[in-house]
């Protein structure tokens, strides 16, 4: 099984042959870190794409996202043993009193993809969580909110982190339907995204 195949059936979103390629390719003695980057995260980069293209759509992406994930289930431990140094850590949450997931479960797992740690913190995530992820040493804060009126949580982690005296050690990125870059502006975040793929660019950018 190539690294060509691999590629293919997680653009394709085939979860099992994903599976079933990262073992055979492990077996044969390719590197855990090979079948990272030029088979899942070169496919998921590829999905990003399609995505802006308009050739892909959230359906789309969220299969492809998750054959992915089925091929990072059997990398993990391989990578674990190698001296495999992550993208950074991405700390990311639905802010308080939103309970929406599906656009966070999303960037969670492209940016999975894309090579960096993810600690998700879920849904109705206070504001205290956040900043203690920074504590903990998240490189990035990635908050979203679907409500108006959850809007106004992003600008309280904010101060949170910044009460901790920590604000200068992490990036802080939004996003969600109702958030826009004059928003993220306005309450003092680093970045905005407006879907998944945007915030894999804004992670990657943010962290340089």
């Amino acid at each position: 099984m190539n690294l060509e195949t691999i590629f293919q059936n997680v653009t394709e979103g085939n979860a099992e042959d994903v599976e079933a390629g990262v073992q055979a390719a492990l077996e044969t003695g390719v590197s855990s870190e090979e079948i990272l980057n030029k088979a899942l995260i070169a496919a998921m980069d590829e999905v990003g794409q399609r995505f802006e293209a308009g050739d892909f759509f959230v359906p789309e992406m969220l299969i492809a996202a998750r054959a992915m994930q089925a091929g990072l289930v059997v990398l993990k431990p391989h990578l674990a043993e190698t001296s495999f140094q992550s993208a950074g850590t991405v700390a990311i949450g639905t802010v308080k009193g939103d309970l929406h997931d599906i656009g966070k479960n999303l960037v969670a797992m492209m940016l999975e993809g894309a090579g960096f740690e993810v600690i998700d913190l879920g849904t109705d995530v206070d504001p205290a969580k956040f900043a203690e992820a920074v504590r903990n040493g998240a490189n990035v804060v990635g908050m979203s909110a679907l409500l108006t009126t959850t809007m106004t949580s992003m600008a309280q982690v904010i101060e949170a982190v910044e009460d901790i005296n920590m604000r200068d050690k992490v990036k802080i990125i939004i996003g969600g339907a109702p958030v826009t870059a004059d928003y993220a502006e306005q309450i003092g975040a680093d970045g905005f995204a407006a879907d998944a793929s945007g915030a894999v660019k804004k992670v990657r950018e943010l962290l340089g």
